[in-house]
Parts: C-alpha cells; structure tokens; sequence
C-alpha cells in the first residue's frame, strides 16, 4: 500500500505557510508504517517540539491503473475517507533551510491518522464536500472540496504517469488553512459534514 499526500492544495494554506501556489499536483509519499493504528493515541515523537495537525480528504484506490486519464479517473475510486498528516514541523523547516528532503518530518510512525470508515461517494458532492476539525471541542480548520486547486480526478490522472496506483492506495489531498501545534492530552475529532469520522487523543 502506498500514502500519496498532496501538498498546498488549498490558496489559504499555502499562503498560511508563505509557499508559493503550484501550477501542478506537488505531493510526497508516506510508509505503510505511517498509518495510526484505529484508536490508539498518538503519541508525540521525541525528535519535535513543534508536531502540527492537518486535516485531509482522503481518496481510497479500488482500482489498479497506470497513465489514468483526467476523464476516467472517477472510476477508480469509490470512498471518501478523512485523515490527518501530522507533520513535525520544525524538522521539517530545518531541512528545507538546507536544501534536504522532509520525509522524515512528514513520515514517521503514526504520521497518518485515518477514519476507520469511509464514504461511498454516491452519497456525496464531490464538489462541495464540508470537512472540519476540533481541538479540545473548538473547531481549528474547516475546508471543502470546492477549494481545492486540483480535483480529485485531476490528483488521480496526475500521480498515475509517475506510479501504479494499487487496490487499497490512499490519497491526501490536502488541507485548508488553520493548521496548529498539538500538546499533550489534546483531543482531536475529525468531521465530514456532521458525520464524525475520527476522534484521537494525543500521548
């Protein structure tokens, strides 16, 4: 199984971090060892003091495909899922500051809380979908789909001229803006609409 993340996705998140708007899908990719195992903690590393939520739509592949055209990637994926890329953020500037990869800030053991359930998305707008996220009951970041600067099917046709999408693949596709520290004993609920998708207490 593979994690593709998608980066500054959104203009507001972009513009958050003083990064540039891209012309084309910019995106890394996660080990399996990443994903948080449904309803454990998660627990801060011992290499960050700055570890930040952000919350994701996140596209489950139940179809293997290569070269994907943009007009046929909607049948490749079935379900909409949420997740959060914890990202430790200081790691992650001191190695853009020199020139270095960030996967290790980005994937890291645990680095993708994803909801145990999924969305058949016949059941959605895939256009105009509401996600959010609580901090201790305050809600931090809201996005929606209609946001975003590339669509789902756009992600999909662009990541299958560099690899082999698989069954089971998933995909974050980016989040909104409001991304923030997390601390000990913080408590993080994840929303699509009302419907709550995730909830993780943080170690």
């Amino acid at each position: 199984m593979k994690i593709f993340c998608i980066g500054r996705n959104y203009a507001n998140h972009t513009k958050e971090l003083g990064n540039a708007i891209p012309s084309e899908p910019l995106f890394f990719l996660k080990p399996d060892t990443a994903i948080q195992p449904k309803g454990h903690p998660f627990f801060i590393p011992h290499f960050s003091d700055d570890i930040h939520y952000e919350v994701e739509l996140v596209i489950k592949i139940h179809k293997t495909g290569k070269h994907i055209e943009e007009q046929f990637a909607h049948k490749y994926y079935s379900e909409i899922g949420l997740g959060i890329d914890f990202t430790a953020r200081d790691v992650q500037q001191e190695c853009k500051a020199k020139g270095l990869p960030w996967e290790k800030a980005k994937g890291f053991d645990g680095s993708a809380q994803i909801s145990g359930t999924f969305i058949n998305k016949f059941d959605l707008d895939l256009d105009n979908i509401n996600f959010s996220l609580e901090k201790n009951h305050e809600q931090v970041q809201i996005g929606n789909s209609k946001d975003m600067l590339f669509s789902f099917d756009k992600i999909i046709a662009y990541l299958s001229k560099f690899y082999t999408l698989k069954i089971g693949d998933l995909i974050y596709t980016g989040t909104p803006e409001g991304v923030g520290k997390v601390k000990k004993k913080d408590s993080l609920k994840g929303f699509i609409g009302e419907k709550e998708m995730f909830k993780v207490l943080v170690k």
